[in-house]
């Protein structure tokens, strides 16, 4: 997943989508590696974990989409999916709305319970319910599942929703996996986040052309266009994409820089001829920066 800065930087994301993991090796469905590049030079200047960051802006774009679409007193908070991205999903959302009461549900029970413990930081009440009763009760539902292709809706078809309903769907990342019920996407308004990759892979592969509504991006340069979609069905059809990885990434290397996390490494080899990658004696440059890797390495043990 590539994004480019012209004349800055290239920040580009390997990811792996993985639902046996937790199960089998204890270890997250999705994992990733996110580098960072000099758009100039072609130099490797940054390499982060992708697992937190991949759920911390998973997150962030749905409480944005909530912000724009979701009505302001949202207090009750779905979750059809109790897993990782459940975590952030919330936590997000718990940034711009008073949210007061969660209600979670997943096909394994024992991550319904364990929720309330992962997101205990958040002093709310959280309660395991069936979907029917979510779908009655809540003001924001995020879909976060492994569904598999073809297996869904994992929201029934048939229950009774609220008016003002806003929809946060995240599972969709795959040709044929879908969360929503086709019913419910075309009697709301459905804003993706990048609408070509939305059709691909997102929930509006189910839908036409002209069902898709504004996207994320022109909700965001017009926000006056989201003012009349707050007391309706809505639903933002989140498949993830490059800039948000590269907004993240920012915002980590500038926590990192201000607490001084992080190692230093001379990862590349800079041969003292450009011209003979045989030349293995080190540039000066890259002398001085394995000294000072060195000087880092002892200051910090």
């Amino acid at each position: 997943m590539p994004h480019r800065e012209a004349g800055d930087s290239i920040t580009l994301k390997a990811v792996g989508y993985s639902p046996a993991n937790p199960g089998r090796f204890g270890l997250p469905t999705i994992i990733g590696t996110v580098a960072r590049f000099d758009d100039t030079t072609g130099s490797l200047t940054a390499l982060i974990d992708g697992v937190l960051l991949t759920a911390i802006r998973t997150g962030a774009a749905s409480a944005v989409a909530s912000r724009l679409l979701a009505a302001p007193d949202s207090r009750v908070v779905g979750l059809i999916g109790s897993g990782a991205q459940a975590v952030t999903q919330l936590h997000a959302l718990t940034r711009v709305f008073p949210v007061d009461r969660v209600l979670t549900w997943d096909t394994d029970p024992s991550h319904a319970a364990s929720l309330a413990d992962r997101v205990a930081f958040l002093g709310l009440d959280v309660q395991v319910a069936e979907p029917h009763r979510i779908a009655a009760e809540a003001d924001i539902i995020c879909t976060a599942t492994t569904v598999p292709v073809g297996g869904g809706p994992v929201l029934p078809a048939d229950a009774v929703f609220r008016p003002h309903l806003h929809i946060n769907a995240i599972g969709a990342d795959l040709v044929g996996k879908t969360e929503l019920p086709l019913d419910l996407l075309r009697r709301a308004h459905v804003s993706p986040d990048h609408p070509e990759q939305a059709r691909h892979e997102g929930e509006c592969q189910q839908l036409e052309p002209h069902e898709i509504g504004l996207s994320l991006g022109e909700l965001c340069a017009d926000p006056a266009a989201a003012d009349a979609l707050r007391s309706r069905l809505t639903i933002f059809d989140s498949t993830g994409f490059a800039l948000e990885d590269h907004l993240a990434m920012e915002v980590l290397l500038e926590v990192a820089a201000e607490h001084d996390l992080g190692l230093r490494l001379q990862i590349e080899h800079h041969p003292a001829d450009a011209l003979d990658p045989y030349a293995l004696t080190p540039t000066h440059a890259d002398a001085g920066t394995a000294a000072n890797t060195a000087a880092m390495a002892v200051n910090r043990t």
